[in-house]
């Protein structure tokens, strides 16, 4: 398969992945919010690529600058210090930070290393996706995606969305 095929077939899954999101969304009257960081906005704008995305989608907040994560999102300051931005509760408290910020039912994020090379020590291609819904405590999953930068930011928002559908 050619790289513009790959990349064609990942925008295809995005695409579909988006469309059910918002049409559940907007079955069950859930809201959600996006904080990105690795993405730089992909996740809110495969989103809001979708037609009647305005009645569920709330905002989103591309803190990629660790710094905007504690002052944004309220991620705390003494966890970036110690564990980095590339952390599974740094994704909770970013996902727990954009749901209250927005007052939105779901908050969803985003973090990790695109490449091409290594972050604070984490290899290139550790990722976390998190979502926090509901009264239960906001989920983190650990990704360790293969590729190019393109294809890892490409598969983070696939991530992102399926684990999104997966409250519904």
């Amino acid at each position: 398969m050619e790289r513009d095929e790959e990349v064609g077939a990942g925008a295809g899954r995005i695409a579909e992945a988006a469309r059910d999101l918002v049409q559940r969304a907007t079955a069950a009257g859930r809201t959600l919010a996006v904080a990105e960081s690795l993405t730089g906005g992909l996740v809110a704008a495969s989103v809001t690529a979708v037609p009647g995305a305005s009645a569920v989608f709330r905002g989103s907040v591309t803190a990629y600058a660790t710094g905007a994560k504690s002052s944004i999102l309220g991620v705390d300051a003494g966890l970036l210090a110690r564990a980095g931005a590339v952390d599974a509760e740094v994704a909770r408290q970013m996902a727990a930070g954009v749901r209250r910020l927005f007052g939105a039912d779901i908050g969803l994020a985003t973090t990790g290393v695109a490449g091409p090379t290594e972050q604070d020590g984490k290899p290139v291609g550790l990722v976390y996706v998190a979502c926090f819904f509901g009264d239960a405590s906001p989920v983190a999953v650990e990704l360790r995606l293969d590729g190019d930068r393109e294809a890892i930011r490409t598969e983070t928002v696939f991530q992102t969305l399926a684990l999104a559908l997966s409250t519904f």
